[in-house]
């Protein structure tokens, strides 16, 4: 498998997982009761309606990174997401957590693929190829 095969593999693991993961815990924030989130924030001092944001962000940018669509955009809304949990909810647990509330190595590692994806070109499976390379034809 040539170099740039191997990555686009690499770069497609990294985004099913990746959508997989937000959609699940997008999907979580409305079966749980959206309510609870939206308490959640303001107990953190963020303006309720702002989980509703988050969760679909996760929702459905979950969904569109799973498929490949607009993963760039994503991506950076994803690690927007992830760099306001961490310093605003996780940092204060630190690395692996305090016992009472997990840390935020997990949080982390997602950020790390996030920015991964936001700057890397191609992935295999991605309707974004569908779609630019019928704009480029």
């Amino acid at each position: 498998m040539e170099m740039l095969k191997k990555h686009e593999a690499a770069a497609t693991i990294l985004r099913i997982v990746l959508g997989a993961t937000f959609l699940i815990h997008g999907a979580a924030k409305f079966q749980g009761g959206i309510e609870n989130t939206v308490g959640f924030f303001e107990s953190l001092g963020f303006p309720g309606f702002s989980a509703y944001i988050v969760a679909l962000v996760e929702l459905i940018g979950g969904l569109a990174m799973v498929l490949g669509v607009g993963t760039r955009v994503v991506s950076i809304l994803f690690a927007i997401v992830l760099a306001v949990a961490v310093v605003k909810v996780k940092l204060a647990g630190g690395f692996l957590g305090n016992g009472q509330m997990a840390g935020f190595e997990l949080d982390l590692a997602l950020l790390a693929i996030s920015i991964f994806l936001a700057i890397t070109n191609k992935s295999l499976f991605a309707l974004d190829n569908v779609i630019f390379q019928s704009k480029n034809a």
